[in-house]
């Protein structure tokens, strides 16, 4: 069973644990099961691939791995912050809990 989540595709976030922390990007995609996303320029491996349709040359790749969610936090005007709920016009919607203003 998936869980509620507080990040989305798109959001800015940063790395807050791991060795890949202080590190920026875009969540890419989220993997609801395994609670785990890709963010662009994060966690990047090598991977060693045979020639395909998609790398005709074959050899080293790098490609993004995913990361766990716990270890991602929303940056709100370039500062991480916490992510709520709050009822805005009969509407739930996100809210950044330092600045209060609501994320799109």
């Amino acid at each position: 069973m998936a869980i509620k989540l507080k990040l989305k595709k798109g959001d800015t976030v940063i790395v807050i644990a791991g060795d890949q922390k202080g590190k920026q990007g875009k969540i890419v995609e989220i993997d609801k099961e395994s609670t785990r996303a890709f963010v662009e320029g994060v966690n990047m491996v090598k991977k060693h691939s045979k020639p395909s349709a998609k790398y005709p040359q074959g050899g080293v790749v790098e490609i993004a791995s995913s990361i766990h969610i716990s270890n991602l936090m929303l940056l709100d005007n370039g500062k991480p912050t916490k992510v709520g709920r709050k009822i805005v016009e009969g509407k739930s919607v996100r809210v950044a809990k330092k600045s209060q203003a609501v994320i799109k």
